[in-house]
């Protein structure tokens, strides 16, 4: 399959309690994650993460919804079109 480049869009409602899992799971997906930028927003008690990949169409769909298996997670992607 072909690798894409792309973006993904994670909030993290409760940092407290979903911010260990969230780790765990990026850190499984690490050799498709280029950059990684996280922003703890403490008013609200929540953080955004967004991620750069280089990755396929089912290692974006497979990290997606694992996140997304997360109470309280939220994560939108977007793919190139490729070359």
């Amino acid at each position: 399959m072909n690798k894409r480049l792309g973006f993904m869009g994670i909030i993290v409602t409760d940092r407290n309690k979903q911010a260990g899992e969230v780790n765990k799971i990026l850190s499984e997906f690490g050799n498709i994650i280029q950059g990684r930028m996280g922003i703890p927003y403490k008013e609200r008690n929540c953080s955004i993460i967004t991620l750069i990949v280089d990755a396929t169409t089912d290692d974006v769909g497979a990290l997606t919804g694992r996140l997304g298996l997360i109470p309280g997670v939220s994560v939108k992607s977007a793919l190139s079109k490729g070359k």
